[in-house]
């Protein structure tokens, strides 16, 4: 997510938005942001970054015009991974599985016939036909990026055969633009239809090794917990999903869950556990991560994990798993 903002940031500025005012009023701190281990940017800071950026640009379609000027680099990893994929086809199944790195919002589903593929966005929340401005944006951009994306990877532009959206859009003929075909509205579903010949289309960029040691990089990490939906499991995915920013705090979560730190407790306690047990599973897991893959000195992964000190995390690590870092490290 944080590449994305700064991405969202930059298109901004290149449609003469001022970089501190847009921020200013988001409630961002750009150098903070940039920095490698910055928090996340919380849900409202995201909603109000939306708002701002479009109001700058005088641009109401300010995400759909953003995934159609953003490249695959904009996604980090993710992006890479698309752009070595050897088809279509495996590039957009790598872009479904590795969505939750982007945004854990939606997630995306691949379905395939004899005639046609289809990408859906399956909303980790049922907004109806109205969703608020951020996330209508946020589908917006997800939908027109999975057609942009692959554009210079191809030998021709891929189009889809339809395009289904929940709610109805504010100027069709400019989405119908964009998306290379008339979008209709459907309720509840968020779909791109397309052709099964663009399948197995080789990409132009495709390198089977840089992508193996990619995946390599991504599957190694601790990944989320599946099918429980219940707040403590949802938390813990989100800071894995978001380990590469280090492990927020109990009012970032709060903030990004739209509700209150004294709510957030509250709710956790129903489940019984407290915030504390799940951040310190994550650390735990990123810890036995970052030291299995011997890349990292010890030091750098008890500042990673948000110890100022090396004792501390030393401390910390003995009472997960019986074992000092320095025993673990040489086992």
């Amino acid at each position: 997510m944080k590449q994305l903002v700064l991405s969202m940031i930059a298109y901004a500025v290149q449609r003469d938005a001022d970089v501190v005012q847009l921020c200013k009023l988001s409630g961002i701190d750009i150098t903070a942001l940039k920095k490698p281990h910055a928090g996340p940017v919380s849900a409202q800071q995201l909603q109000d970054l939306w708002l701002n950026a479009s109001r700058l640009t005088n641009d109401p379609l300010f995400g759909l015009h953003f995934g159609e000027s953003l490249k695959p680099a904009a996604l980090g990893i993710v992006g890479q991974i698309i752009q070595s994929s050897a088809t279509v086809g495996e590039a957009i199944t790598h872009a479904a599985a590795l969505t939750h790195l982007v945004t854990d919002l939606v997630r995306m589903e691949i379905g395939r016939s004899n005639k046609a593929f289809t990408v859906r966005l399956l909303p980790a929340q049922d907004y109806g036909a109205t969703p608020p401005y951020a996330f209508r944006q946020l589908i917006d951009l997800l939908m027109v990026m999975v057609i942009h994306e692959l554009d210079g990877l191809l030998l021709e532009k891929i189009t889809p055969e339809a395009v289904r959206l929940a709610y109805t859009v504010p100027d069709p003929a400019e989405y119908e633009r964009v998306f290379r075909c008339k979008p209709i509205k459907r309720n509840g579903e968020y779909a791109l239809v397309f052709d099964i010949k663009y399948w197995e289309e080789p990409l132009l960029t495709a390198n089977y090794e840089l992508q193996e040691l990619l995946l390599k990089k991504v599957t190694s990490m601790p990944q989320p917990i599946s099918d429980s939906q219940n707040l403590q499991t949802r938390i813990y995915n989100y800071l894995i999903a978001n380990s590469y920013l280090g492990v927020s705090s109990l009012d970032d979560i709060a903030a990004n869950f739209n509700v209150s730190p004294r709510s957030l407790q509250r709710k956790l306690k129903e489940e019984g556990v407290k915030y504390q047990d799940i951040a310190d599973a994550v650390r735990r897991s990123l810890a036995v991560y970052y030291i299995s893959s011997g890349n990292y000195p010890l030091k750098d992964i008890s500042w990673m994990l948000g110890y100022n000190e090396l004792s501390a995390f030393t401390r910390a690590f003995k009472r997960w798993t019986g074992s000092t870092p320095v025993n673990y490290q040489s086992l």
